[in-house]
């Protein structure tokens, strides 16, 4: 490969994430993200010179003490971005190679064995771990605090799966068929929740919200009059393993185990 050729591709990639990072689903036609699986036209969701911007910090509160041991958020992902046991390609897959966006896992106090069932899922730090060993710059963090990964340029080299304190992304092993165009998948790569960002920078709530509106608030963490601002400075929230000082933008109530 010449230089001008490579000068051309480096170009190429850098309009690519200038386009996820303002915010934009580019209406992008027949471009592959990996063998076989082809990106379809969509609409934009904001204009071009409308970025996103780091005066907003989407931030999710989760109220567990509303669980109720169900899986309506994980049913409610699954459908709204086709993968786990909605999609017809994962039904052969191992359990150990299934897609995992969204989890519920159960916490338990060892000394009183009193026990809460939470869903787990990509915590949007500030600080992500996950961009911070990315070689490729494929895992990024965009400005209103959304981290997501850009299948054009991910390697599958999985540092971030290994980074994620969380265990929150997932790696696809097979190939893949019927996917949707805003939530694009690919074998060879590593996925996961995307905090709904089509619905996002539609105006909408991300579908485990909407699903669970008894339990979750999502709304804009720099927004002192927000809802979710407003919980949270009523009531508090925990920071799962705050100790690590990512400052996750998904926060925890009820969790005084």
């Amino acid at each position: 490969m010449n230089k001008s050729t490579m000068k051309n591709n480096d170009a190429l990639v850098d309009k690519k994430r200038r386009a996820i990072l303002g915010g934009t689903t580019a209406a992008i036609a027949g471009m592959a993200i990996a063998p076989g699986i082809f990106l379809t036209e969509t609409a934009q969701a904001r204009p071009v010179d409308q970025p996103v911007s780091s005066k907003t910090r989407w931030g999710i509160l989760i109220n567990t003490n509303n669980c109720n041991d169900c899986n309506d958020c994980v049913t409610a992902c699954q459908n709204e971005n086709g993968w786990g046991a909605g999609s017809s390609d994962e039904k052969n897959s191992r359990p150990d190679q299934k897609a995992q966006w969204i989890r519920t896992v159960k916490v338990t106090n060892k000394e009183t064995g009193y026990a809460k069932t939470l869903p787990m899922m990509c915590q949007h730090c500030e600080s992500p771990p996950c961009v911070d060993v990315c070689p490729t710059g494929a895992s990024f963090k965009r400005e209103d605090g959304i981290v997501l990964v850009d299948k054009h340029i991910c390697i599958g080299c999985r540092y971030c799966m290994m980074a994620c304190p969380y265990k929150a992304r997932s790696f696809i092993h097979e190939k893949l068929t019927d996917q949707l165009s805003y939530a694009p998948r690919g074998i060879g790569t590593v996925e996961s929740c995307t905090m709904c960002v089509h619905r996002v920078d539609n105006g909408e709530n991300p579908a485990c919200v909407d699903a669970c509106s008894d339990s979750m608030i999502f709304g804009d963490l720099n927004d002192p009059d927000s809802n979710i601002s407003r919980e949270l400075a009523k009531h508090g929230g925990t920071q799962i393993r705050a100790d690590l000082r990512l400052n996750p933008g998904v926060r925890y109530q009820g969790l005084n185990v």
